[in-house]
């Protein structure tokens, strides 16, 4: 059964969340501060974690810096306003996606299942190891080597990088990447694409500039520009 952490200071949200995720077959913890949240990711390892930005003491965006020092699970934040979205989109947090509040419970649960649907398609697309000159991509053991160092990436960085490595050359939009790597029902803003792009370059050593593995196609998105080794 998979597990989501849901992280909010209003005892009624997360009790309607729990709720809902529960009649879905997911199993629910709960944290009502920062603090609470980070132990338990350390401790229980969720799937996935549903955030509040707003949490008293320490706020969702410093829990995710800390979360992603330890942990790669997954991270659908929840925002109060849908210009905070702008914020949190330019500020480059990796998270999986977003949520505005007031949400309809129904539409959360639907992208948990999008968005843990997605993780167990990429497992099961598991391939054989891709080799360019200075990157190497094993799908099956989801390891990615720069010039022979092992290279850190979130779960949702690899996929992305694997999505396009798996078709050199070939242009893709924002929103079928969205629909390669996040899913068909991704509810989202298609500019989450542009951040985990920014950070894949930035842990890969390549340049948006002058690129080696990932070129933007100005208007339209993103390709895969290695040479096979």
């Amino acid at each position: 059964m998979r597990q989501v952490l849901v992280v909010d200071d209003e005892p009624h949200i997360r009790t309607v969340l729990r709720g809902y995720l529960e009649a879905e077959g997911f199993a629910v913890s709960e944290a009502a501060d920062g603090e609470a949240a980070i132990r338990q990711v350390r401790q229980h390892a969720p799937d996935l974690m549903l955030l509040d930005v707003m949490l008293p003491g320490i706020d969702g965006l410093e829990v995710l810096r800390r979360v992603r020092t330890q942990s790669d699970v997954y991270v659908i934040l929840v925002t109060a306003r849908s210009e905070e979205v702008d914020k949190l989109v330019g500020l480059g947090v990796g998270a999986d996606d977003y949520v505005t509040k007031p949400f309809s419970p129904r539409e959360v649960a639907a992208r948990v299942k999008a968005v843990l649907r997605r993780d167990r398609a990429a497992r099961e697309a598991a391939g054989s190891v891709l080799w360019f000159e200075g990157l190497t991509i094993d799908p099956e053991a989801r390891e990615v080597r720069v010039d022979g160092a092992l290279v850190n990436l979130s779960a949702l960085e690899f996929d992305v990088l694997t999505a396009l490595a798996d078709s050199p050359g070939r242009v893709f939009s924002r929103r079928q990447l969205l629909e390669r790597v996040w899913g068909y029902d991704f509810f989202g803003d298609e500019r989450v694409v542009d951040v985990h792009i920014r950070s894949l370059r930035a842990r890969l050593g390549d340049e948006a500039a002058n690129p080696r593995l990932i070129a933007t196609v100005r208007g339209v998105g993103y390709k895969f520009v290695g040479r096979p080794a």
